[in-house]
């Protein structure tokens, strides 16, 4: 999502930075691609024309005239109008009700069963919550089975009561859930083609007899402008607290996030990255904007870090690299901890500056991280401690016991002794950082 909008804006604000004075004229050839490049990506008309005007009226103000880089004081400005548009401050999701409890409403199609038990993933592994999902979509065929074999995989009970009453079944669930000591609730309920009268009095009945504390609406991010009527529609009768863009992995020009807050005021509170179980993020809007310009996300690779690093094994890598006592098992170890991130080429595009590096295309074949990790298993723990006593007649054996060649046992053998120089180096201090 947005990779198209982000290479259209940066190229435009490439040009302006070095700019030692900002004129009337140079201000309108920027905003003009800017407002192309918004528009093509599927933003709202309206809503392009106010950034616009915003963006000119600050850009020609008094505090970029005085500023000594002008150019660099327009990309800020243009920033934190981008910022503005996606709501400003990041809306968080409630967590602190006990129990809290959340109805998840949408279409059909709109990836809305899938999404609970992501967002169920999410607040256990981040707020150390005990979910439960509740099945209240008793006429999709198949709803609920979908539901309870999600649970099965994530290990998180449902609720359900066959094709009964949906609003008895939530009612019934949520004294169920205080009795059991679940602390959020996730209720999936029913979901049409289109909104109709049936599906928004059902939603209301529901939401009367349980006082949620969110009304989340899923809704699929590849709708484009339509997301704007789709939302509109349930919020006029159902009061959503916050939206879940999903899908925006897949090919989708974006546009329609941009537009969703400055035009409902209802904010994106989650947005779906990739179809596993744990392809939810929270959205925040100076972190999206970040990486819409290409200046990066590194808060996001640390929390995701935190969240899949093993801390007391980072420390004692550390501390072993910087004694110089870091062997081939630590180097296993860490390539164990990196595989946790997820696919690397999706952290590096969030490292500052990674398109200009020629790093936003980057492929890595998780294969290759799998061979050197083959290579190392294959050999015994004495040599992974002391590589150097692996010779000839020990790299014909690794490298037939993991069937790889050994050229690729050199290769790994060679590149583990550099990378172990240069880390000692920079712990000695002995070496400048290249950035």
């Amino acid at each position: 999502m947005f990779e198209s909008l982000g290479d259209r804006l940066q190229n435009a604000l490439d040009k302006i930075k070095g700019y030692g004075r900002i004129t009337e004229d140079n201000i309108s050839d920027m905003t003009r691609e800017i407002r192309l490049a918004l528009l093509e990506a599927d933003v709202n008309y309206k809503v392009v024309k106010e950034f616009i005007n915003d963006v000119k009226e600050k850009a020609l103000g008094e505090e970029v005239k005085k500023s000594l880089k002008p150019g660099e004081m327009f990309v800020k400005i243009v920033k934190d109008e981008l910022v503005e548009l996606l709501g400003g401050e990041k809306a968080d999701l409630i967590t602190s009700k006990n129990p809290t409890i959340v109805m998840l409403v949408g279409l059909q199609g709109s990836g809305k069963t899938t999404t609970i038990g992501k967002l169920g993933s999410l607040v256990r592994k981040k707020y150390k919550k005990n979910p439960l999902f509740v099945a209240c979509d008793v006429y999709r065929p198949a709803a609920i089975d979908q539901l309870k074999q999600i649970g099965k995989e994530l290990s998180i009970d449902v609720y359900e009561e066959g094709n009964t009453n949906p609003v008895d079944i939530a009612k019934n669930a949520i004294e169920y859930a205080k009795e059991q000591k679940y602390d959020y609730i996730l209720i999936d309920t029913a979901g049409r083609l289109h909104i109709d009268e049936n599906l928004m009095n059902e939603l209301v009945n529901i939401k009367t007899e349980i006082n949620p504390d969110e009304i989340l609406l899923v809704v699929d991010g590849m709708v484009g402008q339509d997301v704007i009527n789709i939302i509109e529609g349930f919020n006029s009768t159902l009061p959503l607290t916050g939206a879940i863009l999903t899908k925006l992995d897949g090919d989708t020009r974006g546009g329609a996030a941009l537009s969703i807050r400055h035009l409902t005021n209802v904010p994106i509170k989650m947005i779906g990255v990739s179809e596993k179980l744990d392809g939810l993020q929270e959205f925040d809007p100076e972190r999206m904007a970040n990486r819409i310009l290409g200046m990066g996300d590194i808060l996001s690779i640390v929390e995701k870090a935190e969240e899949v690093i093993d801390e007391e094994e980072a420390k004692k890598s550390a501390k072993r690299l910087q004694s110089g006592k870091f062997d081939l098992e630590d180097f296993l170890n860490n390539m164990k901890q990196i595989r946790k991130l997820g696919p690397l080429e999706n952290i590096i595009k969030m490292l500052p500056g990674a398109k200009k590096m020629g790093l936003n295309n980057i492929t890595i074949d998780p294969k290759q991280i799998a061979h050197l990790e083959a290579i190392v298993l294959s050999m015994t723990p004495k040599e992974r401690r002391n590589p150097e006593i692996i010779k000839a007649s020990r790299k014909q054996r690794i490298a037939k016991g993991c069937g790889q060649k050994v050229e690729d046992v050199n290769k790994l053998i060679t590149q583990f002794e550099q990378m172990k120089k240069m880390m000692k180096q920079l712990s000695n201090g002995n070496m400048k950082l290249p950035f």
